[in-house]
């Protein structure tokens, strides 16, 4: 994965914004290299319009087509690894923030909705179960360098599908912060 973040265009956050692509970006990413085909049976979609989505997802940079593979039509697919975040919020127009607000709350949802489903199955193995609430006081520029040290102990501590010892599985991440909206 390159370490260097890539900021996002906003046609990367409109193809982002769609829970079907996030989807695919995460069977891509927990299962490796995939079609069409393997992506719509798995998901429950048809070909063409995981196909569709496929290209779009490709045209904005988050899967690159594996043409080694390819036999006849069949197109195959991989996730393409890297450190992706959104520009400053300064440096978006009206309509970039909007969309921004809008994947945020996409993403939120997302993120209640699979946290729901962990809290519903706790009696599977707690060893697999780890979470922490915490509140501080910083400044912008320590908030800054927190957020910089988390992304190196992901790279330091996780890896990719590829990579990954036997006896790995996906766990999702989700750090976040932001100063209360009710006040210090």
């Amino acid at each position: 994965m390159s370490t260097d973040p890539v900021m996002h265009t906003p046609a990367a956050m409109k193809a982002l914004a769609s829970p079907l692509r996030r989807e695919i970006l995460r069977q891509l990413a927990n299962h490796g290299p995939a079609t069409s085909t393997t992506l719509a049976k798995a998901m429950g979609q048809n070909t063409g319009t995981t196909s569709y989505h496929l290209r779009l997802l490709a045209d904005t940079g988050f899967v690159t087509e594996l043409r080694e593979r390819a036999k006849g039509r069949e197109r195959w697919w991989e996730v393409v690894k890297a450190d992706r975040r959104l520009p400053a919020r300064a440096d978006m127009t009206d309509a970039e923030q909007d969309l921004a607000v809008r994947l945020g709350d996409s993403r939120l949802a997302e993120d209640l909705r699979l946290l729901s489903a962990f809290v519903r199955d706790r009696d599977e193995d707690s060893d697999w179960q780890q979470g922490s609430r915490s509140s501080t006081f910083m400044t912008k520029e320590r908030l800054k360098e927190f957020h910089e040290e988390y992304l190196k102990l992901v790279r330091r501590f996780g890896s990719d599908r590829d990579s990954a010892p036997e006896g790995a599985r996906m766990i999702l991440l989700r750090w976040m912060g932001f100063p209360d909206p009710r006040g210090s």
